[in-house]
């Protein structure tokens, strides 16, 4: 179980790093053109808070995964192995994984709403997508909920001495 959801987030940690080269590619396109050729494209911006987007929502779990999500760390780094495991299990049950939990159940109604019409484009002349860029966030919670119980097993296992 724990192996499947690990590679659930590695392969989506995987594929979506390649948005940050892509990303700062167009990025770089964009400023070519608005400032040697004098061209600009709302799209082609958008495209851009997009790419951004997918990355962040659909990294998070990966990032869980490695463990390199951002900690105040001032006791942690010193605690053994099982201390670690106790404060992970603490934190994933009764604080990430209710929280995203929430999060989820709360913003389905949103997301259901901007399928159900295609929502357009968040500018005039943007991509007329939104309702993609909104489906990001129920992903989010997916994955990060996969690699939280993950997580939780593993701090489990450490505890019972496996």
């Amino acid at each position: 179980m724990i192996d499947l959801l690990d590679k659930i987030n590695r392969v989506t940690g995987q594929l979506v790093r390649w948005l940050v080269l892509f990303m700062m590619c167009v990025q770089f396109v964009i400023v070519l053109l608005r400032y040697v050729f004098g061209v600009s494209s709302i799209a082609m911006n958008e495209s851009v808070l997009y790419m951004h987007a997918t990355l962040f929502m659909l990294g998070a779990g990966y990032t869980l995964l490695m463990d390199e999500h951002v900690r105040v760390d001032i006791l942690y780094s010193r605690m053994s192995a099982r201390g670690k495991a106790l404060i992970n299990l603490f934190g994933h049950l009764l604080l990430l994984i209710p929280a995203i939990s929430v999060l989820l159940y709360w913003s389905w109604p949103t997301v259901r709403n901007a399928w159900s019409i295609y929502e357009g484009a968040i500018s005039v002349g943007g991509i007329p997508a939104s309702f993609l860029l909104k489906t990001l966030i129920p992903a989010f919670c997916l994955l990060l909920l996969a690699q939280s119980v993950s997580c939780l097993l593993k701090s489990l296992h450490l505890l019972k001495g496996r």
